[in-house]
């Protein structure tokens, strides 16, 4: 900020913008702003469908002891790059061949439940219309209550089970070399449990990280209308969000700030730069053809976007091109 500031003839000084930022506060009303401004940029041709949806977690690394002002927004996780504390962002995407669209983020408060993650980022939907056709979830939620509250709602479902080491517990359906189908029932009390399908994936090593054998994949599902062997690729599908997660870090805005508003805007505004690159391939980057358009991805790839807006200001703003050496009482300039 500061640099770009010393860098641009027009531009406001870095005191001032950080003065401004300063006054954005509301943590709520930054968040439905920007799945306000999210949702304003997705392709027409989403809305009013059943699509493919996915949900999952953003952790951004905290390190230190938070303040009290921080303390609601610091997410614990297992341990990632030396620490257990994060600033975390669920977000909601559809999964579409050619589309894949934040349609809404949700910073994560410390007193969250994943139900409650999940109730607020699909109760975004409502809104575009949009029915669940399936969801996929992150192994993060795997939980009696996410299921159970799902399962009530009928939404199709499919997420990786986390394999626990009791001896009643998933790692009983590790066996055979045949995939195959079963339930099973979860249970943390006698009134406290839930019982799904699972579908148990078995896929050869084949020499793969030099490694042989059976490889197990076990997944929670629920009216999945796929069949056994295709599973394990349609939820790979979802690893195309991750993609998104990259695509997003290349032009979220670093930042050194605790303030967990301001870290929320400036992550939200990487996810809106995303889909404006998106809506821009689908809308004038691409052709109809039979079975789907043709979007040229390679010629328009989201850095030179990114380098047409960096363009943009140096135009509007004007790059400095002139520096003044101060010498005993006059001044010589020096220019590029």
């Amino acid at each position: 900020m500061e640099n770009t500031s010393k860098e641009l003839k027009t531009s406001t000084c870095g005191n001032n913008i950080r003065y401004h930022l300063k006054k954005i506060s509301d943590f709520k009303q930054v968040e439905n702003q920007l799945n306000l401004a999210l949702k304003s940029k997705i392709p027409q041709g989403l809305k009013k469908k059943r699509l493919v949806l996915a949900i999952d977690l953003n952790l951004i690394p905290y390190y230190g002891k938070p303040k009290d002002f921080e303390k609601p927004y610091i997410y614990r996780s297992k341990a990632k790059d030396g620490t257990c504390s994060f600033y975390a962002y669920a977000t909601l995407y559809t999964i579409k061949k050619g589309k894949r669209v934040t349609l809404a983020i949700r910073g994560v408060r410390w007193q969250d439940t994943k139900v409650c993650i999940l109730t607020c980022l699909l109760a975004e939907l409502s809104s575009l219309k949009i029915k669940v056709k399936r969801l996929y979830l992150d192994r993060e939620f795997f939980s009696i209550a996410v299921i159970r509250w799902l399962k009530s709602l009928d939404i199709p479902l499919a997420m990786p089970a986390i394999r626990r080491g009791e001896p009643g517990g998933i790692k009983q359906f590790l066996k055979g070399r045949k995939s195959y189908k079963t339930t099973y029932t979860m249970s943390r009390s006698k009134d406290d449990f839930v019982t799904f399908d699972i579908w148990i994936i078995c896929k050869y090593k084949k020499g793969e990280r030099g490694q042989n054998g059976i490889k197990y994949y076990v997944y929670v599902t629920y009216k999945v209308t796929t069949n056994l062997n295709h599973i394990h690729q349609c939820y790979r599908q979802r690893f195309g969000i991750e993609s998104s997660y990259r695509l997003k870090n290349l032009c979220r805005i670093r930042t050194t700030t605790k303030q967990p508003t301001l870290r929320l805007l400036f992550v939200g505004i990487s996810f809106l730069l995303v889909n404006i690159w998106v809506n821009l391939l689908w809308r004038k980057i691409s052709k109809p053809r039979r079975g789907g358009r043709l979007i040229y991805r390679t010629i328009f790839p989201l850095r030179q976007m990114l380098s047409f807006i960096n363009q943009a200001v140096e135009r509007i703003f004007q790059v400095v091109e002139t520096i003044y050496i101060p010498q005993d009482i006059n001044y010589c300039s020096f220019s590029l």
